[in-house]
């Protein structure tokens, strides 16, 4: 999963500052744990470096200093925008980003108490996000399609996590999703992998979204399986009361991805206490938590 080429180390991250933006070289470089197709360290108190460390990062950095932009402005939510552009040099062969800091704590790392607020905020979130994308918008090759397209990768993680007596709820879930009817409205914009990692909380809420790499122009049921990968026990139907722009065949194929990406994350967990490459240790409680509310199906 990782580039083992070059350690990416403070000293480099200073390095390479005082080649390329010496203005900013003497602030304070902190490494930020967790990352998977980079790693990041904070820049003094407003300020993140991106340090791509696989090999598809620097194509989804370019994508991030591409639409982020252009995106930002309506969110109602702090995301992380391109300040600073790092080029590949002697020292560190790919590109790399300066990107304004999202404060606030991950949600794999803290939890929600104010359910209902988070609820109302990410329902916001997503209807600013969730218009049509433009013309040459970026596509997926491994998302946004219906989860009928995805049905080696959940038998993949199925087979791999999901205890003996939850199997049937968990693959009646995910046939009702393949069983849905298609997107049947333009392509709009997705964030695309909002889950625990993926999201800030401050003060019992959500305060942030971060990691725009995988963002493409499909269906939103990818980013509305947030309603049970992100909240709470019970905020999923106020949620998209909110939202207010979820039909049934949606929120179906949502439930489903939750389900997949719920998987996903427990997949993940049990490798980080295996010590495996890649592995994240807080995502598998977080993944089972995602489970259990996607089975509750208050919605279905």
């Amino acid at each position: 999963m990782t580039d083992a080429e070059i350690e990416i180390t403070a000293d480099l991250v200073h390095d390479l500052l005082q080649e390329q933006h010496p203005d900013l070289a003497g602030l304070a470089i902190r490494e930020v744990a967790g990352g998977w197709d980079n790693q990041m360290w904070r820049l003094g108190d407003e300020l993140a470096v991106r340090m791509p460390r696989t090999e598809g990062a620097p194509g989804l950095q370019r994508k991030e200093r591409r639409w982020l932009p252009a995106l930002a402005p309506r969110l109602p939510l702090p995301v992380p925008t391109p300040v600073r552009t790092g080029e590949p040099s002697a020292r560190f062969a790919k590109p790399w980003t300066i990107m304004t800091w999202v404060p606030g704590e991950p949600l794999d790392h803290s939890s929600i108490s104010r359910g209902d607020h988070a609820a109302d905020t990410l329902a916001g979130f997503l209807r600013a996000l969730h218009v049509e994308a433009p013309v040459d918008a970026p596509v997926s090759e491994d998302r946004g399609g219906h989860p009928k397209e995805c049905t080696d990768g959940f038998d993949h993680f199925f087979q791999a996590v999901v205890p003996d007596d939850l199997a049937g709820d968990v693959r009646a879930v995910w046939d009702d999703a393949v069983a849905a009817p298609d997107w049947e409205g333009p392509p709009l914009w997705v964030h695309g992998d909002l889950h625990p990692a993926n999201v800030v909380v401050s003060d019992g809420t959500l305060s942030g979204v971060i990691d725009f790499g995988a963002m493409f122009a499909g269906d939103p049921a990818w980013d509305l399986a947030a309603a049970w990968v992100v909240l709470p026990a019970g905020a999923a139907s106020p949620f998209f009361d909110v939202y207010a722009h979820a039909d049934k065949a949606t929120i179906r194929r949502a439930r489903g991805l939750a389900a997949l990406k719920s998987l996903f994350l427990m997949l993940m967990g049990q490798n980080g206490d295996r010590g495996l490459p890649g592995g994240k240790p807080t995502w598998g409680p977080a993944g089972r938590a995602a489970l259990d509310r996607v089975l509750r199906g208050d919605l279905v």
